[in-house]
């Protein structure tokens, strides 16, 4: 099938036989438990990382809602399993934690969204991490590497990676992939060999800025370490949060097309404003990338300050962190999502002080240029006139 009609339809296939049309949500914390033989069997199960059992016990162990969710994000992704989490950030600690509890080194390929930089760079979890650019990663590969992580497009830059090239280097090390800006519409690493497909399900899956989450698709390897990490750590994602996460999937691609289109356009228009200096937008090869997505970066002249202008100018724009939801996002990375960012590593990655991101929504384009366009004309009004130097 398509995936328009998958998107509509995945993680649904339960529900006729309910008999309900729209999927329920189960709010239970703890289930009731009369057979004692049963109980213990289905949280066995569970702790051993089964996808279902038959009860779920307690909510941190299995939520019916949350199971939905997952099972239409691993048909988008075409993969066999998918495991959700509370965080983006819990979905990746999980990772790391699955794949190095033997090899407890990881090759990570900068630029990288600035939490997942931050958790690698802190020592936090008791794992080494050499840095590399996807040129000459392969080299930072030793007999301890555990995992290989990266994130393609590229945040906040937008460079892209090639995922195939990335996993056939790395041999028998597994390769994570962050597919956020990218969503399963554009783009979907498994098909080219990546063992965990990362989302911060905050971003595009939920689509409307009201959800915190993140997703893991895999398959049921992964996915059994994965869920008895999640008991470990109480990371299983709210049923609230996953019923409009479920909600939101059958419009994905919709609004990742339409979004889309919004920033093809404002890629060229900002490219010819005075005020900028480059325009970051990726270009979709049609294999991996199917379409160049709907987030954008650009970089205006005078630095720090005339970032600072423009975030502060914007109306219908938002100047916020996160992306991927209806409304126009803006934000300044080295100041914001990259912070904590080694500077010497921001710098080399290109990420200035007067780089901005910009997450196109849904608004009219022309209503979105009238205020970029307005904003970056108050960085050009702000620049001090040139010297005027009188040669005799």
């Amino acid at each position: 099938m398509k995936m328009d009609t998958v998107a509509v339809h995945a993680g649904r296939g339960d529900l006729a036989a309910a008999g309900v049309h729209a999927p329920p949500i189960d709010l239970s914390s703890t289930y009731p438990l009369p057979d004692l033989d049963e109980a213990v069997a289905a949280l066995d199960a569970l702790a051993a990382g089964a996808a279902e059992a038959a009860s779920p016990v307690y909510a941190r162990l299995h939520n019916p809602t949350v199971r939905r969710f997952e099972q239409g994000l691993a048909e988008l992704e075409g993969t066999d399993d998918c495991v959700a989490f509370a965080s983006g950030m819990a979905a990746l600690t999980a990772c790391l934690l699955a794949a190095c509890q033997e090899r407890r080194h990881v090759v990570a390929i900068r630029p990288l969204y600035g939490g997942t930089d931050h958790l690698l760079a802190c020592g936090l979890l008791g794992i080494d991490v050499t840095w590399a650019g996807a040129g000459g990663f392969g080299e930072a590969i030793t007999p301890e590497t555990g995992l290989i992580v990266l994130e393609t497009p590229q945040n906040p830059t937008l460079g892209q990676i090639d995922i195939a090239a990335i996993v056939s280097s790395a041999g028998d090390v597994p390769v994570l992939v962050d597919n956020t800006f990218a969503t399963p519409i554009l783009q979907n690493p498994a098909r080219h060999g990546a063992a965990l497909t990362l989302h911060s399900a905050t971003k595009f899956l939920g689509g409307h800025g009201d959800v915190i989450a993140g997703a893991v698709a895999c398959d049921a390897g992964w996915a059994t370490s994965l869920r008895q990490i999640r008991i470990l750590t109480g990371a299983l994602l709210h049923p609230l949060a996953a019923y409009l996460l479920h909600r939101s999937l059958p419009t994905l691609p919709f609004r990742v097309r339409e979004a889309q289109e919004r920033a093809r356009v404002l890629a060229g228009l900002l490219a010819g404003h005075p005020a900028v200096e480059r325009v970051l937008y990726p270009e979709a090869d049609g294999v991996q990338l199917r379409g160049p997505g709907a987030v954008l970066a650009f970089e205006v002249t005078g630095g720090r300050d005339a970032a600072a202008t423009v975030m502060r100018s914007v109306a219908l724009v938002t100047p916020a962190v996160s992306l991927g939801s209806t409304d126009t996002l803006i934000e300044h990375p080295a100041g914001l999502t990259h912070r904590l960012v080694d500077p010497a590593a921001r710098e080399a990655a290109g990420i200035t002080e007067g780089l901005l991101r910009l997450s196109v929504g849904l608004e009219d384009v022309h209503d979105l240029w009238n205020d970029l366009s307005g904003a970056l004309d108050r960085v050009e009004l702000a620049r001090p006139a040139p010297a005027v130097v009188l040669v005799a």
